[in-house]
């Protein structure tokens, strides 16, 4: 595969505005198998969670996805910097892990490892030796191939939040914490809300001549952020803000490939946002030729994405909220995010 290596903030992934190809209409659906928790609550989630059914369920979803995506879902598009290299891996219907490559010692470690198969098939394509694999949170669809991986991988060690019952945990990790994989330095920070301990990981790029790349799990995607299933909106305004905090020219490298119906559905909050109109047509014309949205940046993500936008007076009208007289702005924050929230669950894209 071409590597792609960014020339600036935006590198080559700025949305065209050409839109979609002569002579083809695009109708935005909402198309089944997005979240297999989004649309039934409560009860699903707690089976899907903890208990041995989330698992089937996963093992379900990698087979279906296998026979229908023997590819992938996306066509990715690896990224390289002097001594590194990022390579996105579409697994299952529509997640991401990520072969992050010390391209010197050949040393490698995988985010999010969803399907092992996809996985392996990416680190024996590379002829790197697998070293850590890093985990956002303990959902099968971010989690289930570290067992294989493990017992492929002897010397493989496995990071993440001791708060979530990770498979196959070695090595829990604290907040700030930072790791070494050859010359590659990753640090993790704690954002809880989609899971107690959900976390990101931060490569630092400075070494490598690069920017930050953030890999957020189900924290951020390009343009939306991940359902708050075990925390309040104001733990999850919290963890965003520890995201939003790395500089806006961090590269965002998303656990799901949901740009298009984000997208759509955020302009329908923000008629009048052109940075959200252009981003939404590029991603059209990304996804009907099966391309991959990744990655974004921050500070394109603070233009359009509305979870990101609590403190914009635009969106806040959108919502019909207005801060009261003496509310603390981030409580007022965490109402908008909220209220967001609810109009995105309840989101059908006709």
């Amino acid at each position: 595969q071409s590597c792609h290596r960014p020339a600036g903030q935006r590198a080559s992934r700025e949305p065209g505005g050409g839109g979609l190809p002569e002579g083809v209409e695009y109708i935005p659906t909402r198309k089944k198998g997005k979240n297999p928790m989004k649309p039934v609550g409560v009860a699903w989630y707690s089976l899907y969670a903890r208990t041995r059914l989330g698992y089937l369920f996963y093992l379900r979803q990698v087979k279906k996805a296998r026979e229908r995506y023997p590819h992938g879902h996306s066509v990715p598009q690896p990224y390289c910097f002097p001594g590194v290299k990022i390579l996105p891996i579409p697994v299952l219907s529509n997640n991401y892990s990520y072969l992050v490559i010390d391209t010197g010692s050949g040393q490698a470690a995988v985010i999010d490892p969803s399907d092992p198969l996809a996985v392996q098939a990416a680190i024996e394509q590379e002829g790197v030796m697998l070293e850590a694999i890093f985990c956002t949170h303990k959902h099968w669809d971010h989690s289930g191939g570290n067992e294989v991986l493990c017992q492929k991988h002897t010397s493989c060690r496995v990071y993440g939040s001791a708060l979530d019952a990770i498979p196959q945990l070695t090595n829990p990790l604290a907040d700030r914490e930072k790791v070494s994989v050859g010359c590659l330095t990753f640090e993790a920070l704690a954002t809880p809300g989609h899971t107690v301990g959900h976390m990101v990981y931060v490569l630092d790029g400075a070494p490598f001549g690069s920017p930050p790349c953030l890999f957020s799990g189900d924290l951020l995607f390009l343009a939306g952020c991940g359902e708050p299933f075990e925390g309040s909106p104001e733990t999850m305004l919290a963890s965003l803000d520890v995201a939003m905090g790395l500089g806006e020219d961090t590269l965002l490298w998303p656990g799901h490939e949901y740009a298009l119906e984000c997208l759509t559905f955020a302009s329908l909050l923000e008629l009048d946002n052109s940075a959200l109109e252009q981003k939404l047509q590029w991603a059209v014309q990304q996804r009907q030729e099966k391309r991959s949205t990744c990655p974004s940046t921050l500070g394109e993500e603070q233009t359009y994405n509305p979870f990101l936008r609590t403190h914009r007076p635009e969106l806040q009208e959108a919502v019909g909220l207005w801060q009261g007289m003496g509310e603390d702005p981030d409580a007022f924050r965490a109402r908008v995010l909220k209220e967001v929230r609810r109009r995105k669950d309840l989101y059908q894209a006709t």
